[in-house]
């Protein structure tokens, strides 16, 4: 049997619609595409931490431009997910001073740990989702790992790997976003 409701059309919140605006402002409006990434970082902060075709599409439509304008760009840049991710994604960093200093071995911990795999499924618990990712310029605190804005660096030690879990494991919210000060919308406070 076929399904009569039409899917709903997402939409942003007011705040992140005010955070587009005072971001658009800053461009010509001819030039608007040059908001680009930080719509799409709004949209994906919005949107469960990924960005499906349908967030996409409302992000072209912000911005007055072509689907696949925005496609190209999420697309191109790996800091954009296009399918959904756990509760926290963390970054593993596989450039070479992390290997170095056991960045292999932290992800297959990491992997054991968590039941996820590097660029697969999130966990069965649905609150991680690992990543490799090129260098987080932290050489010097090798291996680290970014969450969000926060680096776990010098993750050599069982102890410090489990600290890490643990401390993401009891983050009941998300932090709030920077155009967020008035508190979350009730649809991502739990994302």
């Amino acid at each position: 049997m076929e399904s009569t409701t039409a899917p709903v059309k997402p939409q942003f919140s007011e705040a992140a619609k005010a955070e587009i605006d005072r971001i658009c402002k800053q461009y010509p409006e001819e030039r608007r595409k040059s908001a680009m990434l930080p719509v799409l970082h709004i949209a994906q902060a919005e949107f469960g931490g990924w960005v499906a075709p349908e967030v996409q599409d409302l992000v072209a439509e912000v911005l007055g431009v072509k689907p696949i304008e925005v496609y190209e760009v999420s697309t191109f840049y790996t800091m954009f997910n296009l399918k959904p991710v756990g509760k926290h994604v963390l970054e593993i960093c596989r450039t070479g001073p992390c290997q170095l200093r056991g960045s292999d071995e932290l992800t297959l911990e990491l992997e054991r740990i968590t039941g996820a795999k590097v660029g697969g499924e999130p966990s069965a618990d649905g609150l991680f989702t690992l990543k490799e990712v090129e260098c987080l310029a932290a050489c010097g605190f090798a291996p680290v790992v970014q969450v969000r804005e926060k680096y776990y660096e010098q993750l050599d030690t069982e102890e410090s790997v489990n600290a890490m879990l643990s401390e993401l494991r009891n983050m009941v919210h998300r932090p709030a976003l920077p155009w967020e000060e008035k508190g979350l919308p009730n649809a991502v406070a739990n994302n």
